[in-house]
């Protein structure tokens, strides 16, 4: 039988709700997280039994240990801390106070969700067979600050041997559970393009290079990456967000800067449309006599869920909610995650944590200037957490 999560959690929910509130309304960006960091450290270190470190990948990451000197298998629980660059539009009384910077992907709630793990997990932490690290990640919208904390040593000492995570999910209904193995999340690569060539007068194109229908050009055959160069059983997403060039009506520029991103959910075909573009960006160049630099930002992985731990999350909630609040069927997301870079180490998995209100038919989605992180989700989070690390443990020693 579990321990009683549950009350030690809602003992402190509207402390967790203010908490959360808190770092709605003072959202921080990607290795910038200083005062979200600083706000769960002084809750960390009023927590008795817990084994702090702190000033991780780059500074803003923690990881505090329950049990940490106890031997037997070792659980990780992790959350994300970082904020977006968007405008809130909402009327909360907690909006953000942080012009062009908002929690739109609900990482407040998935910090305050593990914040409240800590404190069910160590009121109980006799019940605990081994130690289980509480991982508050900085970066993971954009530097990967996931692969920054394992290379910060968060997966040893002691030895992890299996990580968890949610992710608050608007098209699930509140109080739900989705939990699926395989692949779950895409792998991600924004990429950008500086195109240079020969600026001239829009009445004379002959005279310079004309760098805009160069990249229209691309555009349109980029996307036969998709449609003829990639089995299409693969899912697959080549996007270009932004194009940027020139600065009036008669002029030809002599540069242009494009964004975009490629997504995919199988490692070899998001390597091959990586390859393909890099082709067709240089034979653009080519043809229109311009020059062309292809840079990737960063690479994601594929999140893939270990079946053995998604099975054990699905068992868990099954236990706790009913299995009527539990799914465990559904079609990958092309988003992505760097829980990902844990899942390359060790079993892993992520859930989805229900975040639409009951009864609705629709919820502002992640990364939109409406969104905001359910409050009645935060104990269904912290809940899921606790009886997920203590029957890993359980299993693993039975």
């Amino acid at each position: 039988m579990n321990p009683d999560f549950a009350a030690s959690i809602q003992s402190r929910l509207s402390e967790l709700i203010a908490f959360r509130h808190d770092l709605h309304a003072h959202p921080e960006m990607s290795f910038e997280e200083k005062r979200t960091s600083s706000k769960v450290l002084e809750r960390l270190r009023q927590i008795s039994g817990l084994t702090i470190r702190d000033g991780l990948a780059g500074g803003t990451g923690i990881c505090a240990t329950i049990n940490a000197d106890k031997k037997g298998p070792c659980v990780l629980l992790r959350a994300d801390m970082d904020a977006l660059p968007i405008e809130e539009l909402s009327d909360l009384p907690y909006k953000s106070e942080c012009p062009g910077m908002m929690h739109a992907c609900g990482h407040d709630g998935h910090t305050t969700a593990l914040l409240g793990a800590a404190y069910a997990l160590t009121d109980h932490a006799d019940s605990l067979t081994g130690p289980v690290k509480l991982c508050f990640q900085p970066a993971e919208e954009q530097g990967c600050g996931g692969q920054r904390m394992i290379d910060d040593g968060v997966l040893e000492d002691p030895h992890v041997e299996a990580a968890f995570a949610l992710h608050g999910w608007p098209d699930l209904e509140v109080g739900h559970i989705l939990s699926v193995p395989g692949p779950i999340l895409a792998a991600t690569s924004p990429f950008e393009i500086e195109f240079t060539g020969c600026g001239t007068h829009a009445a004379y194109p002959h005279k310079g290079t004309d760098l805009l229908v160069a990249v229209a050009q691309l555009v349109t055959n980029a996307q036969a990456i998709r449609t003829r160069l990639i089995d299409p059983i693969n899912p697959i997403v080549v996007s270009f967000t932004q194009i940027n060039g020139g600065f009036t009506h008669n002029v030809l520029p002599e540069t242009c800067h494009v964004k975009g991103t490629i997504r995919a959910l199988d490692a070899k075909a998001h390597a091959t449309a990586k390859q393909q573009l890099q082709h067709f960006v240089q034979s653009t160049a080519a043809t229109f006599s311009i020059q062309a630099d292809l840079r990737f930002i960063e690479d994601y992985p594929v999140l893939i869920n270990d079946p053995d731990c998604a099975a054990l999350v699905a068992e868990v909630a099954v236990d706790t909610f009913g299995a009527e609040m539990v799914t465990t069927k559904s079609n990958p997301s092309m988003g992505g995650e760097d829980f990902a870079f844990f899942a390359q180490h060790v079993p892993s998995a992520m859930f989805r944590l229900g975040l639409r209100p009951k009864g609705a038919l629709e919820y502002p989605n992640l990364h939109n200037p409406h969104f905001n992180f359910n409050d009645d989700a935060i104990a269904t989070g912290a809940i899921m957490h606790s009886n997920i690390a203590h029957r890993f443990q359980q299993k693993r020693l039975a």
